[in-house]
């Protein structure tokens, strides 16, 4: 029946009082909330080029995005696969926010998956700066390397690593990281009644032992005077101020910050609570944590692991020493003026590095995806173009341009062929309303 448990009910209600408990018992019987985010690399001033079923007003919290009424389903536009939005639970958008990263910083999104985040941080950055995405489940890392893809990020490089496996790589290299932890998912409720019947007492604990093996992780790979935002889709004070508590104890160097964010309850402690019944959103925990600029720094001629590279599944290249690339975007592909540096070749393929990555050799010996924009890859003799140039190119980047209506653009989804007059020969662009539109390999059935 997918009841509330008789021990979470006991700890709500000591959380709630009688009275909070029952709004929120009467919450979780209410339609799910859902938010819509415009891609702010296609869409700085995070508009929308043409009306989306179902797109309401403006969440207050976040840049760009707007909540979805009722049963409508954006997430079938032919826009959506060419990466104009991301659809979004409306309260978890607040953590990226609260982050506030900055283009040209060097930020760290710890556990990543499945890339809503990762990307909301992609758009703020506009392209410029690092981003490590990480996620240590593979497949859940694959999960992220698409979305990274969908979006059109130029500027993130995608791992699959145990928190403890990066921070030595990393010490006191971030200038903000995002510790978005798994947690025991009190926030999902509603959207996932069965997840109630997955909830045990001893659930928090278990969690916040983990949630505290990440953030000392994280803490290492923060810079002096660094931000991090420690946020989970839980209500439980074990694993949210009972984690900051052991936290902050543990290390006197970081302290919590106050920060406010329009249309949401105060953050005045350096955290806030989000439930269903106060906000139009499933629920979330935020709090912001700041290093102190006295802590050290990293070592001076600090030694890097330097293993053989372990090669990764998927559509992502593994960092290897760097070279001259073999391989070159065909000529017809770019527009005059449009080009790309810090180039790196790697098993065949081209990548445009992210600036911010001063030394390949961090990444030796982990699971690699993505290292930058992978911009051409070896077929035979030749080189193509990839499918994630073409999804990071603005139309006025690319030689040729195409563009479809919305008929047009959901049958070739389908796999139909095109007539679309005398085209040029070469490589051409298709487009939907100015954004870049899926290949032939990735189109829906």
């Amino acid at each position: 029946m997918n009841t509330l448990p008789e021990a979470y009910v006991a700890q709500m209600k000591r959380l709630l009082g009688e009275a909070g408990f029952f709004a929120y018992e009467q919450s979780l019987s209410q339609p799910v909330t859902r938010a819509l985010r415009v891609n702010l690399l296609l869409r700085p001033d995070g508009s929308l080029p043409c009306p989306i079923e179902g797109v309401g007003e403006r969440v207050p919290w976040a840049k760009g995005c707007c909540f979805v009424e009722g049963d409508a389903r954006p997430g079938l536009s032919p826009l959506h696969e060419g990466g104009l939005f991301y659809l979004q639970e409306p309260s978890a958008l607040s953590a990226v926010s609260v982050l506030a990263p900055q283009p040209g910083e060097r930020v760290l999104d710890l556990c990543a998956a499945p890339g809503g985040k990762s990307t909301q941080i992609a758009g703020l950055m506009q392209g410029r700066g690092l981003l490590v995405c990480n996620e240590p489940v593979p497949s859940r890392a694959q999960i992220l390397s698409r979305n990274v893809e969908r979006m059109g990020v130029r500027n993130a490089i995608v791992t699959s690593a145990m928190p403890a496996q990066l921070a030595p790589r990393f010490p006191a290299f971030f200038d903000r990281i995002l510790v978005d932890a798994p947690c025991s998912g009190e926030g999902m409720f509603r959207r996932q009644p069965e997840a109630r019947d997955e909830w045990s007492a001893g659930s928090p604990r278990g969690c916040a032992d983990r949630q505290l093996e990440i953030l000392e992780a994280a803490a290492k790979m923060l810079a002096p005077g660094g931000a991090l935002v420690y946020s989970t889709c839980t209500f439980n004070d074990t694993e949210n101020e009972g984690v900051l508590a052991r936290f902050t104890a543990a290390h006197p160097e970081f302290a919590l910050e106050a920060f406010e964010l329009p249309g949401l309850p105060s953050g005045s402690r350096g955290y806030v609570h989000l439930y269903p019944h106060e906000i139009r959103g499933e629920g979330h925990f935020v709090s912001l944590l700041r290093k102190s600029p006295d802590a050290p720094g990293a070592p001076e001629n600090e030694e890097k692991p330097r293993r053989a590279v372990k090669p990764a599944r998927g559509r992502g290249e593994q960092a290897k020493k760097a070279q001259q690339p073999a391989i070159a975007v065909p000529e017809d592909v770019l527009a005059p003026g449009v080009s790309f540096d810090r180039l790196h070749a790697a098993g065949g393929s081209l990548w445009a590095l992210p600036e911010g990555l001063d030394d390949l050799s961090r990444l030796d010996g982990l699971r690699v995806l993505r290292t930058g924009l992978l911009l051409a890859h070896a077929e035979g003799r030749r080189a193509e173009p990839d499918h994630a140039l073409a999804m990071a190119l603005t139309p006025c980047e690319a030689a040729r341009t195409a563009e479809l209506d919305e008929a047009q653009a959901l049958a070739y989804q389908a796999g139909e062929t095109l007539e679309l007059g005398d085209l040029e020969p070469g490589y051409t662009l298709l487009t939907l309303r100015g954004v870049n539109h899926y290949p032939k390999g990735l189109r829906r059935r």
